[in-house]
């Protein structure tokens, strides 16, 4: 069973969520909270495994919960759910290594099928998020700094910075998942980071990747 808890300020957004979740099989919703103060204070008593985050909250805001959630409970998948797709909070908020950024207008089916890849360890983004993502990938700037990343590396940095999983990863370049993801704890060693979605941005500040 997936364990949710709702963080939002508005009381029908929240409740709109409950229904549609509680109607997909294998996932139930086992809190809701209304600022990001009650979002940390829920992470220190719950056992739970995703947040659904809005970012404009009164009081401690949800940018401000998800650093310190990230900090103390970093085993907890964070999906900020909220109409702000600015360039400059897109940014700031995936730096912070949440597992997910989706706008409040997303669909159902497309809701509940990011819940379930987060809960399995795939980052998600929005269309219009992976399109500033893209945006700033096409830069034809050359790399100054490899960080000491092979040839093979850089193109599965390339493929993680696209979207794709281990399995479409090991199909495009004819290597096994197991090889794959013996490279993505290479390549998280090598840029200091913990997990894609903080990879995928170092690439993107460094320009260690170019998509076509």
């Amino acid at each position: 069973m997936i364990r949710i808890v709702i963080a939002d300020d508005h009381p029908l957004l929240r409740e709109g969520l409950r229904r549609i979740i509680e109607f997909e099989e294998g996932i139930e919703v086992v809190a809701e909270v209304g600022d990001g103060q009650g979002a940390i204070n829920v992470t220190r008593k719950l056992s739970f495994d995703i947040m659904l985050m809005d970012l404009n909250m009164p009081g401690v805001n949800g940018l401000e919960a998800c650093k310190v959630i990230r900090r103390e409970r970093p085993d907890i998948g964070i999906i900020v759910l909220t109409i702000d797709d600015s360039d400059d909070k897109v940014f700031q908020v995936l730096q912070l290594g949440v597992a997910g950024y989706l706008l409040k207008d997303v669909d159902p089916k497309t809701l509940l099928e990011s819940i379930r890849k987060v809960y399995n360890g795939e980052p998600i983004l929005s269309p219009s998020v992976t399109g500033k993502l893209i945006g700033h990938l096409s830069r034809p700037n050359i790399p100054k700094e490899t960080f000491g990343l092979s040839k093979r590396e850089m193109d599965i940095l390339t493929y993680v910075a696209r979207g794709s999983s281990n399995r479409e990863i090991g199909k495009s370049l004819f290597i096994s998942e197991k090889t794959v993801k013996n490279h993505l704890s290479s390549i998280f060693r090598k840029l200091e980071v913990e997990d894609r979605t903080q990879a995928a941005l170092k690439a993107i500040k460094h320009n260690l990747v170019i998509l076509e």
